[in-house]
């Protein structure tokens, strides 16, 4: 089959791999479309995954087209079901598994990221870790489960409260799910800050309540009550953490570059009871996202600008790392 493998820091290619065979509590899925996200560029850089090569892509639904033994006997998915795919691979051993944390796990694992991913023809992946379609979702839309997963995991950890004044800096992707879970969280305003005219236009046609390329274009002068960083910018969350008011929370949802750093000033954390947070990729919130993507939660077509060829998949990284367009899928 043909896959993208990114085979040594920074460079990438089509080969062509053997066909995967599922375990026995595994399926083989016929990728249907495959999702660009930023974790994506650090794996190309050599970050994240432990060893290169490597198959790309942790956001992908399809079709399965195998089934192990023991996933056919628990009955858990068919040959012929549409599903979308959560990517996490746990090892339910170890200390933050038994609490519960297994986004924190100490063996944390993920296909596309340290097993091989959806930008390939076939991925296989867990039969527990597939989430069936509902007939009105087109499977390529459906690979917008993953990143929303993410989102939901980010409020899980902000619990909102009524009212709440957001910031969320970023509107590609990621930003915009944080501002439409923001809209249904019983946030009072949203405004969203980006240097991109372009991605601002959507924040506005979402319904965001102030689209601006700096915070200081916005009144808010006793701050927000929460503050989101999707950008994993290094200057944008320093703008970003002088932005909390008192009481409120900054949330790290954006993935930054390892040698990112930024200054707090510890005597006002403590003086304002400023909490600092952050989210890590999925727990417990792939099925959620999944029941609110059927009910129209997003908007696919507005959230997928561009559907390219596999074959293409080297030009994919370079337009998204370049910042034109918002959710980029690869098609094989």
């Amino acid at each position: 089959m043909k896959a993208a493998v990114i085979s040594s820091p920074g460079v990438v290619g089509i080969e062509t791999v053997a066909d995967p065979a599922p375990g026995p509590r595994d399926v083989v899925v016929k990728v249907s479309a495959c999702g660009l996200c930023g974790t994506d560029l650090h794996i190309l850089q050599g970050e994240f995954a432990p060893t290169l090569p490597i198959v790309p892509g942790h956001e992908f639904a399809g079709e399965i087209v195998a089934i192990g033994a023991e996933a056919r006997r628990l009955n858990q998915v068919a040959v012929g079901d549409r599903v979308a795919v959560d990517p996490s691979l746990y090892c339910h051993e170890c200390h933050y598994c038994r609490l519960g944390r297994n986004n924190l796990c100490e063996r944390w694992a993920a296909i596309g990221v340290t097993a091989p991913g959806g930008a390939a023809e076939f991925a296989v992946a867990p039969a527990a870790n597939c989430v069936r379609l509902p007939d009105h979702i087109r499977t390529q839309d459906a690979a917008l489960i993953e990143p929303l997963s993410c989102a939901v995991r980010g409020y899980d950890i902000l619990r909102s409260q009524l009212a709440t004044n957001v910031l969320i800096y970023g509107s590609g992707t990621m930003g915009l799910m944080m501002l439409e879970l923001a809209k249904r969280t019983g946030a009072a305003t949203v405004d969203v800050v980006d240097v991109n005219s372009e991605r601002l236009a959507t924040a506005r046609s979402l319904g965001c309540s102030n689209a601006a390329t700096s915070a200081d274009e916005i009144e808010r002068p006793r701050g927000w009550d929460v503050v989101i960083d999707a950008t994993g910018n290094e200057k944008a969350i320093q703008d970003a953490l002088g932005r909390v008011g008192k009481g409120g929370t900054y949330l790290q949802f954006g993935v930054s570059p390892y040698e990112a750093r930024a200054t707090i000033e510890p005597y006002r954390i403590y003086n304002q009871e400023i909490t600092i947070t952050g989210s890590m990729a999925v727990l417990h919130s792939y099925e959620r996202a999944a029941d609110l993507f059927a009910a129209g939660v997003l908007d696919p077509e507005v959230f997928i600008s561009d559907r390219l060829p596999l074959d293409d998949y080297a030009a994919a990284l370079q337009q998204f790392q370049a910042g034109r367009g918002r959710k980029i899928q690869v098609v094989p």
